[in-house]
């Protein structure tokens, strides 16, 4: 039987989150491109060594979705894109988490809600991404091909620049305004989310 247990962070609870999250950002001004993405990929390496709550591990795939954009070289994000993308993921190479991971069961939760919100800051980067996905699936299923072995084929490029385009207006549109909402998770724009297509991935199973 599972149980359902709801928790509301105030802006209150969430300013140590963003704190941590500034610190971390100040703290990674050394570490290079390849260090941040290192250490993102070994903290799911080691989450999926425990047994951790499904609810963590969502999150967690997420996380793996975020570190996926900026590996895949069919996606291939420009510059300014990217350094977004890598200012989302240097809490996580900041060995100081506000719980430790050795923790047991909770050790990831600060991490998960740290994800929630890169999430909410990221939402158009990774529907983009998601729609990309889906569409090389479904095209290199079409084509008799493994979306793992395309590359940045030329019957992609359209659609990556179709994406990318309504990625920034978007996040342009947004802008001013914040976001009012985190990626949700039971919001309806979260739950209908249910991509298994391929992508660079060191978490997810497909």
């Amino acid at each position: 039987m599972s149980l359902v247990i709801s928790i509301e962070l105030s802006d209150h609870d969430l300013e140590r989150f963003r704190a941590a999250q500034k610190s971390a950002q100040s703290g990674a001004a050394k570490k290079s491109t390849a260090e941040v993405i290192a250490a993102a990929q070994t903290l799911l390496a080691d989450a999926k060594k425990v047994s951790i709550p499904d609810f963590i591990a969502a999150r967690l795939t997420r996380l793996d979705d975020l570190i996926a954009m900026l590996s895949d070289e069919a996606w291939d994000l420009p510059v300014e894109d990217r350094q977004r993308v890598l200012s989302a993921l240097v809490y996580f190479a900041d060995p100081e988490d506000v719980i430790p991971d050795s923790v047991p069961v909770l050790g990831y939760l600060d991490d998960a809600i740290m994800i929630e919100l890169c999430v909410g800051e990221l939402q158009h980067e990774l529907q983009a991404y998601d729609d990309f996905c889906d569409f090389r699936a479904r095209e290199a299923r079409r084509r008799n091909a493994d979306p793992s072995t395309v590359g940045r084929a030329d019957w992609l490029q359209d659609r990556r620049t179709e994406l990318l385009e309504r990625m920034h207006s978007r996040r342009e549109r947004d802008v001013g305004t914040g976001y009012g909402r985190s990626s949700g998770y039971g919001s309806s724009s979260s739950s209908s989310y249910n991509s298994n297509s391929w992508r660079p991935s060191t978490f997810r199973v497909f």
